[in-house]
């Protein structure tokens, strides 16, 4: 097993070390060695939902607000129950599947249920 991180930008393990920089073979995506133990620190952080709650993988959260999805018609209403939720880093901390699709959703609009 390879303690080199998968990729940020396309999250594909298929990188590789290349002087002082990470390298991913899918994307080309370049990163130096110091962002991504920043990054492992980051993903350690505590997620706190809209309430203060403490979120972990595979919580189940629902929508506080309507959201309208970025470069589609599409709105997720409030009220929709989110199950099994994925925590990642980064400026939208959950991943999760809905009927609409695949999202990244900021927690500040989440509620733990």
């Amino acid at each position: 097993m390879s303690t080199i991180p998968a990729c940020p930008q396309c999250t594909m393990e298929n990188t590789y070390l290349d002087g002082d920089n990470i390298v991913c073979a899918d994307c080309g995506h370049e990163w130096p060695v110091n962002a991504a133990t920043a990054a492992d620190d980051a993903a350690d952080a505590v997620i706190k939902d809209a309430s203060g709650n403490v979120l972990a993988d595979g919580d189940a959260v629902v929508l506080i607000k309507d959201l309208k999805v970025k470069g589609s018609s599409i709105t997720l209403k409030m009220g929709t129950k989110v199950k099994s939720i994925r925590l990642v880093g980064g400026d939208h901390e959950v991943d999760c599947r809905m009927d609409a699709g695949n999202f990244m959703l900021k927690a500040c609009y989440l509620r733990k249920v």
